[in-house]
C-alpha cells in the first residue's frame, strides 16, 4: 500500500497535472538537475501513438491507474492491491509521450491462464499501451501467494495473446539470454523486467516429489449490527492470500452489508488432492439453532487450487430463538483435509445499535421507574436499588437527576453489556421486595 501524496514533485520546479479519476499514484524521479520541458505538462496531444485497445477495458474504480508519461518517467500504483508499474527515466524515447495504464482483470470477466495441475498465484494484471516502444526494460509487480520455503514450485509467467489465450514467457529458475523477459522473485511478491507490455499472470504447479503449497486467507464475515430478524449467517471466505483478492471480497461484503468480524487467517493448502473443511461447534443450543444438517461442508479442492470460481465461501445459516437474544458464541473450524487448520473464536453482540442494544425491555424499565423513583419512607426506593447495585458512592448525582432509577439503570446497561440476562437485577430487586415488578420481568422479559 502506498503512502506518498499522488505527485511527489521535484525540487523548484513548476508542474501541472491534470487528474482523472482512474489516476491512483503517480510518482516521479527526483534525480537529476535539469529540467525536462516534456514534464511541465504530463498531458500532451498527439505526442506518443494512441492505444485502441486501451479505451475497452473495463476500468472499475480501486482496480486501475493511469497517466501521461514522457521520457522521465514514472511510477503507477493501485492501492492496496501490491501492483504497480515502474517506468524508469529514458524508459520512453525522449520527445514521446504515452497514455499509460495498468488494470487488474476481474476474475469473472477474463479467461485464467492456468491448465492442468497448475493453479493462478497472481492477479491477472493487463499494462498498456500494447506495442509501445521501449527504450529500457519497465517493471511489472505483481504480490503472489506461493508459499517458497521449500523449493517445490515450477513458476511460469504467462501472458494473454490477442485471441485471448495464453502462452508461457518464461519458467524460472530456466531462463535463456533468448527469454523475453527477467523475474526476481521475493516472498510475496515478484517484478518482472519487461520490454512488452501486455496482460501478465504468475502460475505455478508442484515439482516433484513434494507437493507445493500456496497461501490462502480465510475471513469471516457476518451482517451488520443491528440484525433485525431471528435469522442470522456467518460467511468465510477462502481467497489468495493477496492483497487484491482481500480486496475484492471487502468490497462484495460491503455490498451485502456484511462486517469483517476477525482479522483473517493464513492458511497454507497443500497440493494434495483433499478438500477443504468448514463446521461449527459449540453453538449455544439454548438461544441458537443452525440449520445445515450436514456436520460440516467442504469446497472441493480443485475449486480451489485451480482458481476457477472466485471468490469462494460458505455460509452457515443460524436461528435466534427470540429478538431478546442478542449475544453469539460459538467456534468455526477451517482445515484441509489431512492438512492444515484454523479456528475462529466468536463472541459476537449482534444488536450493538438500535432499541435491541439493551438488556432490560422498555416496558420493564418504565415499570421500574415508575416504582422506585418516588422517595420511600421505608427507604426502599431508588437509594436502596443503587446499594445493592454498587452504584451508592455519591448519591446527591442521582438524586439531581429527573429519573434517578433511570440513569442507574443506565449504567447498569453499562457495566453488563456482556450478559446474556438480567440476574443481576433481578436479583437487586428480590433483596428489595419489589415482588411486583419481579411478576413483570418474568412476564415481559427474558430473565
Amino acid at each position: 500500500m502506498t503512502t506518498s501524496p499522488l505527485l511527489d514533485p521535484l525540487p523548484s520546479l513548476k508542474i501541472k497535472v491534470y487528474n482523472s479519476s482512474t489516476l491512483s499514484s503517480l510518482e516521479l524521479p527526483t534525480g537529476g538537475s535539469s529540467v525536462d520541458g516534456e514534464i511541465l505538462s504530463l498531458r500532451t496531444v498527439g505526442s506518443g501513438p494512441r492505444d485502441p485497445h486501451s479505451r475497452t477495458l473495463p476500468r472499475e474504480p480501486g482496480s486501475c491507474a493511469s497517466a501521461t508519461l514522457g521520457c522521465l518517467g514514472g511510477r503507477l500504483t493501485i492501492p492496496n492491491t501490491g501492483v504497480s508499474l515502474l517506468v524508469p527515466p529514458g524508459a520512453i524515447p525522449q520527445g514521446k509521450f504515452y497514455e499509460m495504464y495498468l488494470i487488474i482483470n476481474k476474475w469473472e470477466k477474463t479467461t485464467l491462464p492456468s491448465e492442468g495441475g497448475q493453479t493462478v498465484l497472481s492477479p491477472v494484471v493487463c499494462c498498456g499501451p500494447s506495442g509501445m516502444l521501449l527504450s529500457r526494460p519497465v517493471v511489472l509487480t505483481l504480490p503472489h501467494c506461493a508459499q517458497l520455503d521449500t523449493p517445490d514450485w515450477t513458476l511460469t509467467l504467462k501472458t494473454q495473446t490477442h485471441q485471448g489465450g495464453w502462452e508461457e514467457v518464461l519458467t524460472v529458475g530456466e531462463e535463456s539470454l533468448s527469454s523475453p523477459c527477467f523475474l526476481q522473485l521475493e516472498e510475496q511478491s515478484c517484478h518482472v523486467l519487461m520490454e512488452q507490455l501486455g496482460t501478465y499472470s504468475l502460475v505455478g504447479q508442484s515439482a516433484p516429489p513434494q507437493p507445493a503449497c500456496k497461501r490462502l486467507q480465510l475471513a469471516l464475515f457476518a451482517p451488520r449490527a443491528p440484525c433485525l430478524s431471528l435469522d442470522y449467517s456467518l460467511r468465510v471466505y477462502c481467497t489468495q492470500d493477496t492483497p487484491y483478492a482481500l480486496k475484492e471480497v471487502l468490497e462484495l461484503e460491503r455490498s451485502l452489508g456484511g462486517v469483517l468480524l476477525e482479522d483473517p487467517k493464513l492458511l497454507l493448502f497443500k497440493d494434495s488432492y483433499h478438500n477443504l473443511r468448514l463446521s461449527i461447534h459449540d453453538i449455544p443450543h439454548s438461544h441458537w439453532r443452525s440449520k445445515l444438517l450436514a456436520k460440516y461442508q467442504e469446497i472441493p479442492f480443485y475449486h480451489i487450487w485451480s482458481g476457477s470460481q472466485r471468490p469462494l465461501h460458505c455460509t452457515f445459516s443460524l436461528e435466534r430463538s427470540g429478538m431478546a437474544v442478542s449475544q453469539l458464541t460459538c467456534k468455526i473450524c477451517v482445515r484441509q483435509v489431512e492438512g492444515e487448520g484454523q479456528i475462529f473464536q466468536l463472541h459476537t453482540d449482534i444488536q450493538e445499535v438500535g432499541p435491541y442494544a439493551f438488556r432490560l425491555p422498555g416496558s420493564i424499565r418504565m415499570k421500574i421507574c415508575a416504582s422506585l423513583d418516588a422517595p420511600s419512607a421505608r427507604g426502599c426506593d431508588w437509594r436502596l436499588l443503587a446499594e445493592s447495585l454498587g452504584f451508592d458512592r455519591y448519591l446527591n448525582y442521582f438524586a439531581t437527576k429527573p429519573s434517578p432509577t433511570g440513569v442507574l439503570l443506565d449504567l447498569w446497561e453499562a457495566c453488563h453489556q456482556g450478559d446474556a440476562d438480567l440476574v443481576s437485577l433481578a436479583t437487586a430487586l428480590e433483596e428489595m421486595g419489589k415482588s411486583e415488578v419481579l411478576v413483570v420481568m418474568t412476564t415481559d422479559g427474558d430473565c
